[in-house]
């Protein structure tokens, strides 16, 4: 609730005169816990003098105090756009002006303008996020996260277990238009998934997998600053909310896309971020950070649709609906299958595999292990550096081929289906992919993809960044090797990527019956 009148500033702020910009317009947008003016090229944020259980901006030093916060915080991260902390002060004449030597009556936060239609929110809805947007965006999170303080002292299964109760409390408020069966449905579901993986959310704060993350990763949280995904507005104002295990302010992001039925984007996400760190080990934790991000995103419209109106309240309630639904349908299990995509160098593997991986559940998808990937990190390098051809031999060949099927079994094990991507050119390699699904009691599909010399070598050398370090002369040399009998389902990918995929869905479809 608000506790102080900010008239005055918020008159100040709103005034073009104030900015040395008399005649121009002045917007304001208003949130339920900030005020931000925009003008010109720079915009001012004003923290309302409000109270709330998670939330206190309710005092003058406060505000300083979170203000400052504020600036130091997302200067992690966007230090372009974050530029300084002004006072708002009474002069003598009764005016008021920014840092003046008169009493401080508030503070504010100057940031410089960006083009909205860069928000990844406005991206989306446009139609316009692309895959490689997403990409840059996860390694930018993951480089974010390793340099983020460690907080040891929060997290685990005790900071879930509050987040489930707390959701429960808030969602129960919001009754209706939210269904109180649904709630206590959701509410059992949870708790029994965190008696599951309460032990690795424990282990998990020893790991030092506890960080000040962002804690608000949601998609309007981020744009393009000159072309580079850029993470603004964390959260500076309740610990809790932001020392957080670093996949539960990934599962945020996550479970955005899957909100907007952007599969395929939330699966090229989850594995590129899990890429980057190698953190496969939480994956059995990521339904549950999900469904309470989605939670979280239910009781808030629920809350709002009761206190809005007409056509609001009723688009505010069935969001929230959606939401809820949305939270129990993640925590659904569902079994898992094994996937392997085979093939000669530039026959479209990773690209059929990266196409195919938001179509299996639970969502955000199957995990990629891609072989390039797999042996740059056992290599100690980034995906996209090349390594010399010694890296190549067959004992460097089978450190990675049992690197990747351990990745598999990893993720099979935490309820997601796998997608082995490599060449699979020697018959033992295909038949340990197969051994593995049937250790674990998994449905096993085979793809081998098949495209003519002329079209494997331009697709070659069309890749620029690619974490495969193949070219002509290694597809030359694979031309003479001796494949063995290939048992796996053949497609053809000569043709364009989209009739490639719907060829490898439909061997799929083919090999559940």
């Amino acid at each position: 609730m608000i506790v102080a009148d900010q008239s005055a500033v918020i008159a100040f702020l709103a005034d073009p005169r104030s900015h040395a910009l008399a005649g121009a317009a002045v917007e304001r947008v208003t949130t339920h816990c900030s005020m931000i003016f925009l003008v010109g090229e720079r915009a001012f944020k004003l923290k309302r003098a409000v109270k709330y259980s998670y939330l206190d901006y309710s005092t003058l030093d406060l505000r300083e105090r979170f203000c400052r916060a504020e600036l130091a915080i997302n200067r992690r991260t966007a230090p372009e756009l974050y530029l300084a902390v002004h006072a708002v002060t009474r002069e003598r004449s009764g005016g008021l002006a920014f840092d003046g030597g008169g009493e401080v009556l508030d503070w504010v936060v100057e940031m410089r303008r960006f083009d909205e239609g860069t928000l990844f929110d406005r991206l989306a809805e446009a139609g316009k996020l692309e895959g490689d947007t997403l990409r840059r965006l996860a390694d930018a999170i993951a480089v974010f996260h390793e340099a983020a303080d460690r907080m040891p002292d929060r997290g685990g299964s005790a900071a879930i277990e509050r987040t489930i109760a707390t959701n429960n409390e808030n969602l129960r408020l919001a009754v209706p238009p939210l269904d109180l069966a649904t709630i206590d449905e959701l509410r059992d579901a949870a708790r029994t998934h965190l008696a599951r993986v309460a032990p690795l959310l424990d282990a998990r704060r020893g790991d030092k997998k506890i960080r000040r993350c962002h804690g608000d990763l949601h998609l309007g949280n981020v744009c393009l600053v000159e072309g580079r995904p850029t993470l603004f507005d964390a959260i500076e104002f309740n610990d809790d909310f932001a020392g957080i295990d670093v996949l539960y302010d990934v599962a945020f992001l996550l479970m955005d896309l899957t909100a907007r039925r952007l599969p395929a984007l939330a699966a090229i996400a989850m594995n590129r971020y899990l890429d980057r760190t190698g953190d496969d080990e939480g994956l059995r934790a990521l339904p549950l950070f999900m469904s309470a991000r989605a939670a979280i995103r239910a009781h808030v419209l629920g809350t709002l649709a009761n206190s809005a109106t007409g056509s609001d309240a009723a688009r505010a309630g069935e969001r929230a609906r959606t939401y809820l639904q949305l939270a129990l349908t993640l925590l659904a299990p569902h079994p898992p299958r094994l996937l392997a995509i085979g093939g000669l160098s530039g026959s479209g593997k990773s690209t059929v595999a990266e196409a195919l991986a938001g179509d299996f559940l639970p969502a955000p998808g199957a995990r990629v292990i891609r072989s390039d990937v797999v042996r740059k990190r056992l290599a100690g390098v980034a995906a996209e550096t090349r390594l010399p051809r010694e890296s190549y031999d067959l004992a460097s060949a089978e450190r990675v081929y049992a690197a990747s099927r351990e990745a598999a079994r990893r993720a099979l094990a935490a309820g997601y289906s796998a997608i082995l991507d490599a060449a699979f050119l020697r018959p033992e390699e295909r038949t340990a992919a197969a051994a593995l699904a049937r250790d674990l009691r998994v449905p096993f599909t085979g793809l081998w993809l098949e495209a003519s010399p002329e079209v494997l070598a331009r697709r070659i050398e069309g890749r620029r960044a690619d974490a495969s370090d193949a070219d002509r002369a290694v597809l030359e040399q694979q031309f003479g090797y001796e494949l063995g009998a290939i048992d796996w389902r053949r497609i053809d990918a000569s043709g364009d990527v989209a009739t490639t995929v719907e060829r490898a869905r439909q061997a799929l479809s083919v090999s559940m019956l």
